[in-house]
């Protein structure tokens, strides 16, 4: 009779175990809400006066390296899979990577194509200590999955 109740309490502590760790995988706590600037799949292109990546997204203003002061707008144009339900995040970063704005992308277009949509936002911000920092576009990934989340950094300056 003890033996039993041993082994039973020791399959129930067994299940516990395997559902906690289940749990916090499912959870994933390695996971930031946080936008970074550390996660994979950063490219900066800086191609003269655009800044693009690889033919998915281009930004007319602002320029690379360029002065910004704020309000700062963001325009530009991207394929339609960079967004989802017309839009996509922008943040804005000081050099010590330092969120200091964010911001919503909205298509000015029917985003609903693989072509080139135009877009545009407008970031407000109180200018940071630092002298330098970097404008992020970030894909729209509902899925949450990396494998479909991409980025266009580009430098700026702030004095």
């Amino acid at each position: 009779m003890k033996t039993t109740r041993l082994v039973l309490l020791l399959i129930l502590l067994l299940i516990a175990a395997t559902i906690s760790v289940i749990v916090v995988y499912l959870k994933n706590p390695d996971e930031d809400s946080t936008p970074s600037l550390n996660n994979k799949n950063v490219v900066i292109e800086d191609s003269g006066k655009e800044a693009e990546k690889a033919g998915f997204i281009k930004v007319s203003n602002p320029e690379p390296s360029q002065l910004v002061t704020s309000p700062l707008t963001v325009k530009g144009e991207a394929r339609g899979t960079w967004y989802f339900e017309a839009d996509f995040p922008v943040y804005l970063y000081d050099e010590n990577e330092n969120l200091i704005a964010q911001g919503i992308a909205r298509a000015e277009s029917d985003w609903m194509t693989e072509e080139f949509v135009p877009f545009t936002t407008t970031l407000a911000f109180t200018r940071p200590e630092t002298e330098s920092g970097t404008l992020v576009l970030e894909k729209s990934n509902p899925s949450g999955l990396p494998e479909n989340s991409d980025r266009l950094i580009i430098p700026v300056l702030f004095r």
